[in-house]
């Protein structure tokens, strides 16, 4: 698999601006992983974070709540084409643990 940020960019070519920034901003604040799946799990999981650390419901936060679900599904769609076999287990770890590892 290719290294996170040209396998990112590419998949999100399409989306606008604001949220495409804030993804890789999110990619950019995390530890790489053993995969790019799990490298945009992690991001999903540090956006989440970003969200409870700002309790206010303006603008920022709606994009970070944005973020994050483009980032689980983007995960989602790594682990698909990386290892399909494990995409049942990836799936279910991302609902068991959206924000912890670490907490």
């Amino acid at each position: 698999m290719e290294p996170t940020g040209p396998w990112l960019a590419r998949h999100t070519a399409r989306a606008p601006a604001a949220l495409r920034e804030r993804v890789r901003q999110h990619v950019q604040s995390v530890a790489p992983g053993n995969s790019v799946a799990e490298t945009l799990a992690e991001a999903s999981r540090e956006a989440l974070r970003q969200v409870e650390r700002d309790p206010t419901a303006g603008r920022p936060v709606a994009l970070d709540l944005l973020a994050a679900d483009a980032l689980i599904t983007l995960a989602l769609l790594a682990q698909a084409q990386e290892r399909p076999s494990g995409l049942d287990g990836f799936a279910t770890d991302l609902l068991q643990h959206p924000v912890g590892r670490g907490d």
